[in-house]
């Protein structure tokens, strides 16, 4: 959800309103907006949003076990954060 309102220029908190009145029947619904020319964000084959790196990018260099590994740690400092606990 977090990429679909990056993708349509959007806070998480409208797309989550938006798509919850569509839920509920309350909202038309709307569609997915392709990312801007040069974005670094694509929409792949299967509709879900793809996000392409430089390809100097040191994530270009670096096993897929330390990416998982640093995904991980992201996600886990920003439930921190949002649970009001110092990272």
């Amino acid at each position: 959800m977090k990429l679909r309102a990056v993708v349509q220029g959007r806070t998480l908190k409208e797309l989550v309103a938006d798509l919850l009145r569509q839920g509920l029947g309350m909202g038309q619904r709307t569609p997915l907006e392709r990312p801007p020319a040069g974005s670094m964000v694509e929409i792949g084959a299967n509709g879900l949003p793809v996000i392409r790196c430089r390809a100097d990018a040191p994530a270009s260099r670096m096993p897929v076990e330390a990416l998982l590994q640093l995904e991980q740690q992201a996600q886990t400092e920003e439930d921190l954060r949002h649970a009001g606990i110092a990272v």
